[in-house]
């Protein structure tokens, strides 16, 4: 099991990595966690949502699911994180894995971008 330290570490990376959508994202929350939201959007309308867990850390995607097609260029090790339908969970972000996820964020924002006619 994870540290409390190396969570916290995946933790601000995923942050790191999603904060290079602000502007023009703004911060909200779903479920009351925060997540990355087009500015004016509500409810489960969001980009990203972040949770650390005792065990592993949560990005939530809901526009994977909605864009599952976007999913076909993930690496397996990626697409091995993929709990649930939005849901990727991680204990450990290397930086191949990073990689990989960032071009994943990359496509599905330009999508979401199209969704809000930007």
């Amino acid at each position: 099991m994870p540290t409390l330290q190396e969570l916290e570490a995946v933790e601000a990376r995923l942050e790191a990595l999603l904060a290079r959508y602000t502007p023009p994202l703004v911060t909200g929350t779903i479920y009351g966690m925060p997540s990355l939201v087009w500015p004016g959007s509500g409810g489960h309308d969001y980009f990203a949502s972040l949770k650390r867990g005792a065990k592993y850390v949560s990005l939530y995607l809901i526009i994977a699911d909605r864009h599952p097609d976007e999913l076909a260029a993930c690496s397996p090790e990626l697409l091995g994180r993929r709990t649930g339908r939005a849901t990727w969970t991680f204990t450990k972000l290397d930086d191949d894995l990073a990689a990989d996820l960032t071009a994943l964020l990359d496509q599905l924002f330009a999508r979401y971008r199209i969704e809000h006619g930007d």
